[in-house]
């Protein structure tokens, strides 16, 4: 199993491409389950989950292919072309392993009229149910069974009806799940309380390009007149703002000077004022690039995970590590996920003074980190990890760094690129 080893204490500087959007990519590519003509997705990340899910798709009888692209390429081109439906069921071998496989429910559902779905796995970082999601199908004209594990839903008559729903609370996944189903369904669907995350306003973007009919994006509510069939389509994945995020706090803990290119900076505001609070100089440089600058003291902040627009979840083991290096305490309470602290005893090895209570974390600065074998638990605590090595003393070798890969593209290479003493090494 690879190990990445940091040697610390570097100052990064100059400039760092930030890629496609994982969690955009994994809720575009179910889209090709909607039609029977190609679409092809562009800036698409090079990353596990994303081959995973692209396996999950083939499964089901789409086939994916890859523009050829040079290997020190980051992005690629993918056109999927699900010509007709070979199944309907997404087992739980491949469903286990990541959550965002429970995205294809709703659009096999609306393009066959049923779904046998595995209930969904991914990173241990709480409980996940996804009775939003099946409440909000309900409300459109799914029935649905629990069974073994699965759940198997029907639309009556072959075609779901549309309908009314309201989230009790926002849900990213249920809403991505609904949209899709909804755009074939025979009737009108509203969505009220509906997730505003940047990634559900790409999906919208993309069905829409598909030829769905969907207003209000970008809002809480949502309105869709279900068409009969949808088309083919290009589209160009979104940047990924934690990506981005997550290299704008390796910038700050180091005291490094980078620019972010390919950013999408509009998507990224309660990221950039919190590191703004922190004393960190955040510019914006044209359109699509921000740089972030840190010549002095980082200071504490206090800080609450929220959905869209508020500062988030996928944000908060970042800033943990950061601030960990901060001048004074800071405060993180975690509203999203109830076992999202994983990282805190790894942090702690490597000089960390971090206490927890429930859902709320008290970070008091330190003058200094120093290396250590940590082990990576989730795929943002892994990012913790990293951030951590790149700012201690001496060395820090980062084990279980699987997880980085299902949401980093080229960690090492993009590190190494601006000053970082980074590499990837095997247990063999």
């Amino acid at each position: 199993m690879d190990r990445i080893i940091i040697r610390g204490g570097r100052r990064l500087s100059g400039r760092l491409p930030i890629s496609g959007a994982k969690n955009a990519a994994l809720t575009l590519m179910p889209c090709a389950l909607l039609t029977d003509e190609p679409l092809t997705l562009r800036n698409l990340p090079r990353l596990a989950d994303v081959d995973g899910f692209g396996h999950l798709l083939n499964q089901l009888g789409a086939s994916t292919a890859i523009e050829g692209t040079r290997p020190e390429d980051f992005g690629r081109v993918m056109t999927i072309r699900t010509g007709k439906l070979t199944s309907t069921e997404a087992p739980y071998d491949i469903v286990r392993k990541m959550r965002a496989s429970i995205l294809v429910l709703g659009p096999v559902l609306a393009r066959a009229g049923e779904a046998r779905v595995s209930l969904p796995g991914g990173c241990a970082i709480g409980n996940r149910p996804i009775d939003l999601h099946l409440k909000a199908l309900e409300a459109i004209g799914a029935e649905l069974e629990m069974a073994a594990g699965y759940v198997r839903a029907t639309a009556p008559g072959g075609r779901l009806t549309g309908g009314r729903y309201r989230f009790p609370v926002v849900s990213v996944g249920a809403t991505e799940n609904v949209v899709m189903a909804a755009v074939l369904a025979k009737g009108a669907t509203r969505i009220e309380n509906a997730a505003r995350e940047p990634e559900i306003v790409d999906l919208c973007r993309c069905l829409v390009a598909m030829g769905a009919r969907i207003e209000g994006i970008g809002t809480e509510t949502l309105e869709i007149e279900g068409v009969d069939r949808l088309h083919g389509a290009t589209y160009a994945v979104m940047p990924d703002r934690i990506e981005a995020g997550s290299y704008a706090c390796a910038a700050a803990i180091t005291g490094g000077d980078l620019t972010l290119t390919n950013v999408a900076v509009d998507d990224m505001g309660a990221t950039l004022a919190a590191l703004t609070d922190a004393g960190v100089t955040v510019e914006a440089v044209g359109r699509d690039a921000v740089r972030i600058a840190a010549d002095g003291p980082l200071k504490p902040l206090t800080l609450t995970t929220a959905p869209f627009p508020g500062f988030a979840t996928d944000m908060q083991a970042q800033f943990m590590a950061m601030l960990c290096m901060a001048q004074g305490s800071s405060v993180l309470t975690e509203t999203i996920f109830e076992n999202r602290y994983m990282h805190v005893p790894e942090l702690a090895r490597m000089g960390a003074d971090i206490t927890v209570s429930g859902r709320t974390a008290v970070v008091r600065g330190v003058d200094r980190l120093v290396g250590a074998p940590v082990m990576a638990t989730d795929l943002r605590a892994s990012m913790s990890l990293i951030l951590a090595g790149l700012a201690a003393e001496g060395e820090t070798q980062v084990s279980r760094v699987y997880h980085l890969d299902r949401g980093y593209e080229r960690l090492e290479e993009k590190l190494s690129a601006v000053g970082a003493d980074i590499e990837r090494v095997g247990d063999g």
